[in-house]
């Protein structure tokens, strides 16, 4: 019998993980979720996932796929599995899909967001949930400033120095900035984000945000393709993977963003 192939939806906080991909020296995600998998399939499953997030980022909406001879109904592959799972990794849905189906290489887009809590003290709570800055932040300069991120254009000044893309080459769909109460939230959506790609991002825009660069500055450094111009590099604790997108024909669910705002937040 061949193997069939199931799609996942993944979430987690990854605060005590060294990220998605599995590495032999610390706990992963990856490591964790195919250890469960393995146990229900009776069979040793590898994982492919929509974008692969770093140390201390959190997911909503990770995707993953993997092949398996075995046959099980959805409610192992989600149910089942979550009873081997650590409480702050969960499957939330699975599916069976055609074996062209590839989390990552079919996936159109992706999106994430960006948690501050911008307030003179920081949270209890939060401490890894989101990043605190008690500087009073300007989200409409921000926001302003983000702009001249949309379109396809060359990312270099805002990818990390070990990023091993073949270019950095990057088309951002979308970037918003906004408020709710003491949250600024920032929404990227892109085909593609090249390695620290996001949080060089906010760390830039939070500079423009204390009003210590113009708003000018972000298209200044796209100019100069030169990360060390930019600004620092944002902490991993407010990174949230939100979303993978995929042509209709796969009907791969999305976690609707209004819906969870802001679980972090006000949970």
């Amino acid at each position: 019998m061949p193997p069939h192939r199931i799609a996942l939806g993944v979430e987690y906080a990854g605060t005590h993980y060294c990220g998605w991909q599995y590495q032999p020296h610390c706990d992963s995600v990856q490591g964790a979720l195919a250890e469960a998998l393995a146990f229900i399939a009776d069979e040793t499953v590898e994982l492919h996932c929509a974008g692969r997030t770093d140390t201390g980022v959190h997911a909503l909406g990770q995707v993953a796929h993997f092949d398996t001879h075995a046959d099980r109904p959805a409610k192992a592959w989600v149910q089942g599995v979550n009873t081997r799972l650590p409480s702050d990794i969960r499957v939330v849905w699975a599916q069976a899909v055609a074996p062209p189906f590839h989390a990552r290489f079919s996936a159109m887009a992706r999106s994430y967001r960006y948690v501050i809590l911008n307030r003179p003290v920081a949270s209890a709570h939060l401490a890894d949930q989101v990043t605190w800055e008690r500087t009073p932040l300007n989200e409409q300069a921000m926001h302003q400033a983000a702009q001249s991120l949309v379109g396809e254009q060359d990312f270099s000044s805002f990818r990390a120095a070990g990023c091993q893309a073949n270019h950095a080459r990057r088309e951002v769909q979308a970037v918003t900035v906004t408020r709710q109460d003491d949250f600024v939230l920032i929404d990227v959506r892109a085909n593609a984000f090249l390695h620290h790609m996001v949080r060089n991002l906010v760390g830039t825009l939070m500079e423009i945000g204390r009003a210590e660069r113009p708003v000018s500055w972000v298209g200044e450094l796209l100019a100069l393709q030169d990360r060390t111009r930019a600004g620092k590099t944002a902490p991993a604790s407010g990174l949230y993977f939100i979303n993978a997108f995929y042509p209709p024909e796969w009907s791969i669910p999305q976690m609707s963003l209004d819906a969870r705002l802001w679980e972090c937040s006000h949970g």
